[in-house]
């Protein structure tokens, strides 16, 4: 994957996380990814594709993280994780995947997003549907961490 085609996805992170759950987070260092496993206890999953690029973007957050992030969402405080949780991570994967969407059409890149597959559960094995690296960032919050990993390349 191209350093340039993850920056737009932290972009859009830190952007809908703020103005949307209005949490300050902070990313870390991209790294490679070295397993299939999902990170965190919730998951989104949602396949992008087009005649340029094409990949996957996953959106995986520990408990606390989620819970804290929701509950300033809908302004309900959530103590586990329920439907409502999990559907609250489709909507960030959403939102966050059509904002890298569109700083990526910025540089002449186009594809289409899938729907989002909602994963509950931590170590839950991924089979990617590329061979290409899957860059990995881990964001920090006052209430813990999330992870934000890209697998993008030409097609």
């Amino acid at each position: 994957m191209k350093a340039e085609y993850i920056n737009p996805f932290v972009d859009s992170t830190l952007n809908v996380l703020s103005t949307m759950a209005f949490t300050d987070s902070s990313p870390g260092a991209p790294s490679l990814k070295k397993d299939n496993l999902t990170k965190g206890a919730v998951t989104g999953l949602i396949g992008m594709a087009g005649s340029e690029i094409n990949g996957n973007m996953i959106l995986s957050f520990e408990k606390a993280t989620i819970l804290s992030i929701v509950s300033k969402m809908v302004m309900e405080e959530f103590s586990e994780i329920n439907d409502d949780v999990t559907d609250a991570v489709g909507e960030l994967t959403n939102m966050i995947s059509g904002g890298a969407k569109k700083l990526l059409s910025e540089h002449g890149l186009s594809f289409d997003m899938a729907t989002p597959i909602m994963i509950v559960g931590q170590n839950v094995e991924l089979k990617q549907l590329s061979d290409h690296p899957v860059i990995s960032i881990d964001f920090t919050t006052d209430s813990g961490k999330f992870w934000v990993e890209a697998n993008l390349a030409s097609a």
